[in-house]
């Protein structure tokens, strides 16, 4: 199995190494419908699919396999959940109002209350998840410089 990736890997390597010198020049007008380019789009997404659907079928597979990973995936997935939820409620609606009747006004911009808070809710995780990660790297590196 591991002859036959490496011969497809260098097959592919040497395909898209000779549609290299196919490519068009940088002044060429059409260049957007060149085939060479195309088919070097073509290999860059069948290599994407293929890299996703391993990365994600072992990945399934691993934790399918390791007893305690299930349960501690699931209270990762839930601890996510808490923090978009804690964060939906933080964004606030008055400014939704407020970001709305100014996109009303100044621009042609279809805003809606919903859409805003969302964006402030994704914020809010954002820096939530910050937050967390930085606390995360720090406290350790506080307690073994205090305690010894």
């Amino acid at each position: 199995m591991n002859k036959l990736v490496k011969i497809a890997l260098i097959v592919i390597g040497l395909v898209a190494a000779a549609l290299w010198f196919f490519m068009p020049d940088a002044s060429d007008p059409d260049a957007i419908n060149n085939g060479a380019m195309n088919f070097m789009f073509v290999i860059m997404y069948i290599l994407l699919a293929i890299a996703v659907i391993t990365s994600v079928f072992f990945g399934l597979k691993k934790l399918l396999s390791t007893p305690g990973s299930l349960k501690k995936s699931l209270f990762a997935l839930g601890g996510l959940a808490l923090v978009v939820a804690i964060a939906y409620g933080l964004s606030s609606s008055e400014e939704a109002k407020a970001v709305v009747d100014t996109f009303a006004d100044n621009s042609n911009l279809s805003t809606t209350e919903s859409t805003v808070k969302n964006i402030g809710m994704g914020l809010n995780v954002f820096f939530i998840l910050t937050i967390v990660a930085v606390a995360l790297m720090v406290l350790p590196g506080l307690k073994k410089m205090f305690v010894k």
